[in-house]
């Protein structure tokens, strides 16, 4: 027999009452999502005090501690460490080691093993948990730490390079233009500096949960090595101005802090590792402006065909992942690398930047 007219109304309501109970647990629980609790380390927020003051960068000596390693690295790679290349260019994935447990042979020894490897991402590490003071004086063992005259730092701490985003914090998009139709942008960090810098230090605090935030990295050695060799000696001799200007510029336009007045650098186009002797581009997207001695129109298309080169280069190109625990070392001067802004700024990516200063950059043969 067929439901009654009545019948039919009754359920109607029913099913009707049920659907918007059903919306409202599920906006119940959208909102319970997007709570934000605050970072989960708050030490490490980012400080912004446009009183802070640095002086000038003063040159240094600097000798690079992977000409003191065993190229064993018997104290770095023992037989309980495991290791997972990436690429054969650059990266390497290791497991069953903390860096904070490694000798003064240990960490001479990863110096070397990061300059051959160019990126190397060490999984499972204690490093975030040591405190400040600890993880200051590892980075310190690689150079001078760069202090950053821009950026977020700890408060009574300005070794420290944050790197922070979420739904009220997106420096990153707004630095490299929010109209933008993609946000890859490849630099090598501060390479305006007289002294840029050698072996750096990135560890994770919070990431996204549904994945994205990695960083995106380059070989600058084989972009070199995949010139002709007439081109490349072309390249060999020529000297890029790297500027400071812009990203101090646009600090002062957001009223924010510029510690140090900003600086440009000549450094080769082509320079020298002191430890390995391999031969690398140095030029990057996010800091050469022009090559010297060049007519703008001249220097504006050889820039704009490396900067294609290397951004095109998929084949000497790693996507380093992050997952709780992780710390990735580079050599800024063999590498560029890029953020990946991919997820929700609904979710927190935090971490933190340790930025060791080496030698002034050389087209010279390597160290004796």
């Amino acid at each position: 027999m067929s439901p009654s007219v009545a019948e039919l109304q009754a359920a109607t309501v029913d099913h009707v009452q049920a659907v918007k109970e059903n919306i409202k647990e599920q906006e119940a629980a959208q909102t319970a999502e997007v709570v934000d609790k605050g970072p989960s380390y708050p030490f490490y927020f980012p400080y912004f005090d446009v009183d802070e003051k640095f002086p000038v960068t003063q040159l240094f000596d600097h000798v690079d501690p992977g000409l003191r390693a065993d190229p064993k690295k018997p104290h770095l790679l023992t037989p309980n460490v495991k290791t997972s290349n990436i690429s054969p260019y650059l990266g390497t994935e290791v497991s069953g080691v903390q860096l904070s447990e490694l000798s003064a042979e240990g960490r001479d020894e990863l110096a070397l093993f990061v300059a051959e490897r160019k990126v190397v991402i060490f999984r499972d590490q204690d490093f975030k948990d040591i405190g400040p003071d600890r993880q200051i004086e590892f980075a310190k063992y690689f150079g001078p730490i760069q202090r950053h005259p821009t950026s977020g730092n700890v408060k009574g701490y300005p070794e420290f390079h944050v790197v922070y985003r979420d739904a009220t914090h997106d420096r990153f998009r707004e630095y490299t233009g929010a109209n933008r139709a993609n946000h890859t942008s490849w630099h090598s960090d501060v390479s305006y500096e007289k002294q840029p810098p050698g072996t750096t230090l990135f560890f994770i605090l919070d990431q996204p949960e549904t994945g994205g935030g990695d960083t995106l990295f380059l070989s600058q050695v084989e972009a070199y090595k995949r010139l002709s060799p007439e081109f490349q000696k072309r390249l060999e001799g020529l000297r890029a101005v790297h500027s400071a200007v812009p990203q101090a510029e646009f600090s002062r336009k957001r009223n924010g802090p510029v510690r140090r007045e900003p600086v440009e650098t000549e450094h080769p186009l082509v320079r020298v590792h002191p430890v390995t002797g391999e031969k690398a581009l140095y030029v990057n997207q996010g800091f050469t402006k022009h090559i010297v001695g060049f007519r703008t129109e001249e220097s504006e298309y050889l820039l704009k065909f490396l900067f294609d080169h290397l951004a095109k280069g998929a084949d000497f190109q790693i996507r380093a992942r992050y997952e709780p625990g992780t710390v990735v070392l580079w050599d800024n001067r063999l590498t560029a690398h890029s953020a990946t802004p991919d997820y929700s700024t609904t979710f927190r990516r935090h971490a933190v930047r340790l930025t060791p200063q080496a030698e002034v950059p050389t087209e010279g043969p390597p160290q004796a």
